[in-house]
């Protein structure tokens, strides 16, 4: 596949195609763990879970079988990083899982891949049978005795909720997507009831990078709680959209600056289910610190109805509420119904805030991660944009 001419100080620096396998397999199962929890890596995916820890209590575990599950199913809004990565770099997302194969004992590798993104399932097959031909998969990898891997790749069916790991693996055992109840993690009980290790995308992207250069050299990337690189993908109101290596510690407004973004009122971080930020705080830093993210910058200039934005969000969660707990399944309803109100200028102030109780009752009692962020772009633009939306829209109906 043929790149395009991205810069960056991690995923989108040099590498040299089966340099990160050919390293690990020289390394023992302990380094490899120690150079990971050296570079200090948590996951992309949003949830900042430390990928060394993740990793050692499967390689701990005593099974019959483990799993490495990629989790491709990059369904949130304003979200394409994954897309790259897997168009322009599969060779960094792949290896990656041999690595983890080989550091836990995996002997199979399963990428749940974004029902949306059956275009790229050839592309991708094609590379997995070059990889074969090369003994980067299949038996005795690069002549290691008795180290046998091999990946396979399976098409969700379109269901957000399957971006939560214990969904997504439901939905692999043919299931319904829903939820699992936790504990049992999938790091003891996962796949078909094995250890299973689930990663991001870009977090198995990383591995090569750190096992070739080291985990010292990826922790001087990034800040003191935050190590290394993000992907981001920035949309909405820019001239230069598009996916973006930056160090975590970026200001919001040195992002803003990069991608030529004028007249910004709001920039929304972390997609639907993260937060939206005001003008008056973008001057705080994406990273785990301060506000993390899977990666979705979504940027409104002052043309933009936040009251609209606010709905379109709402709207989505409504449909894809997999309906398991109640929380999630009737908050989202009411919610949707409160915004509707504000759009009428039928609404009581008193009503409005009991909402936003209800939605920090969500981030609570919500069983997966969908019911628990749904709210969160509820209060957060409601807080950040009462003047706009109660004046604008029947403030003064509203008692």
């Amino acid at each position: 596949m043929e790149k395009k001419n991205r810069k960056g100080a991690v995923l989108f620096s040099s590498y040299k195609p089966g340099e990160g396998v050919k390293k690990a397999l020289s390394l023992s199962r302990e380094d490899i763990l120690f150079e990971i929890r050296e570079s200090k890596l948590k996951g992309r995916g949003g949830a900042g879970f430390p990928t060394a820890t993740k990793w050692t209590i499967v390689a701990a575990a005593i099974a019959d079988q483990k799993y490495i599950i990629c989790n491709a199913d990059e369904g949130e809004p304003g979200t394409f990083k994954d897309r790259v990565l897997l168009l322009e770099y599969p060779e960094l997302v792949f290896e990656g899982m041999v690595i983890a194969g080989y550091t836990i004992g995996a002997t199979k590798g399963i990428v749940y891949l974004r029902g949306e993104y059956e275009y790229m399932l050839k592309s991708l097959e094609d590379f997995l049978e070059s990889m074969k031909k090369d003994n980067l998969l299949g038996k005795n990898i690069l002549g290691k005795e008795n180290f046998n891997f091999d990946i396979t790749i399976s098409l969700g069916s379109g269901a957000y909720v399957c971006g939560e790991e214990t969904a997504l693996i439901e939905s692999l055992e043919g299931n319904r997507g829903e939820a699992r109840n936790r504990p049992p993690y999938p790091v003891n009980t996962g796949y078909m009831g094995m250890p299973t290790v689930v990663n991001n995308v870009e977090t198995l992207a990383s591995i090569p990078h750190i096992i070739s250069k080291g985990g010292e050299w990826y922790r001087k990337h990034g800040t003191d709680k935050s190590s290394g690189s993000k992907l981001f993908s920035v949309s909405g109101d820019c001239e230069k959209p598009g996916v973006y290596e930056l160090p975590w510690g970026t200001t919001i407004s040195e992002l803003l600056h990069i991608v030529k973004a004028k007249n910004t009122k709001a920039v929304q971080v972390g997609g639907a289910s993260g937060l939206c930020i005001p003008k008056s705080q973008f001057e705080r830093a994406l990273a785990y610190e301060d506000i993390a993210t899977g990666g979705s910058i979504i940027i409104f200039n002052e043309s933009r109805n936040m009251l609209h934005v606010l709905k379109n969000f709402m709207e989505f969660f409504v449909e894809e509420s997999c309906g398991q707990c109640t929380p999630c399944r009737i908050g989202n309803v009411k919610l949707l119904e409160g915004v509707e109100m504000i759009e009428k200028g039928e609404y009581k102030f008193s009503y409005i805030n009991q909402l936003k109780g209800l939605g920090k009752t969500m981030q609570i009692a919500s069983k997966c991660g969908l019911g628990q962020s749904s709210s969160n772009s509820f209060i957060s633009i409601l807080e950040n944009f009462k003047d706009e939306i109660f004046n604008g829209n029947g403030g003064a109906n509203g008692k």
